[in-house]
C-alpha cells in the first residue's frame, strides 16, 4: 500500500501545480481582454470623432480560422514552390488544386484556400508574381533582374 500513497502524493502534487499554472493563465487573459476592450473603447472614440453619425453597430467582429494544411504565413511560400515547378502561368485554383494534391479536404476548406492563395498572390503582384490580364488570372514568378558586378 505504501506505493500507491506516494503515487497519490505525486499526482496531488502535479494536479496542484497545473491547477496553479492554468489560473495564472486564466488571469492574464483576463487582463489582456481588458486591456483590448479599452483599445477598442479609443478606436470607437476616433470614428464618432470623425463622424458622428457612424453607426458602431454595423461593425461585426472578425474571427480568424486557421488554416488546417498551413501556418500563417506559408501559404505563399507554398505558392512559390508551385509556380517555381509549373511550366506554364496557373491560375489561382489550379494553384489550390496542386497545393491540395494527395490530401482530403472538404468544399469549403478548398474554397477557403483558394481564397487564401488568390489573397496572397494579389498581394504580391509585381514584386514576387506577376498577373496575365486574362479571365481567370494566370500567375507567374516575376524575373529576376540580373545582377550586376
Amino acid at each position: 500500500m505504501p506505493r500507491a500513497e506516494i503515487a497519490t502524493k505525486q499526482a496531488k502534487y502535479t494536479l496542484d501545480t497545473l491547477h496553479a499554472e492554468l489560473a495564472g493563465k486564466v488571469q492574464a487573459n483576463k487582463e489582456e481582454g481588458e486591456r483590448l476592450v479599452e483599445a477598442m473603447k479609443h478606436v470607437e472614440a476616433v470614428l464618432k470623432l470623425l463622424d458622428p453619425d457612424y453607426s458602431l453597430r454595423k461593425i461585426s467582429i472578425r474571427r480568424r480560422k486557421p488554416n488546417r494544411f498551413f501556418k500563417r504565413g506559408m501559404v505563399f511560400r507554398a505558392v512559390l514552390d508551385v509556380l517555381r515547378e509549373a511550366e506554364k502561368p496557373l491560375s489561382a485554383s489550379e494553384i489550390a488544386a496542386k497545393l491540395l494534391a494527395g490530401k482530403t479536404a472538404t468544399s469549403d476548406e478548398t474554397r477557403d484556400l483558394e481564397g487564401a492563395v488568390r489573397s496572397s498572390l494579389t498581394n504580391h503582384d509585381g514584386r514576387t508574381v506577376e498577373s496575365s490580364d486574362g479571365r481567370p488570372t494566370r500567375w507567374s514568378l516575376k524575373p529576376m533582374p540580373a545582377k550586376t558586378v
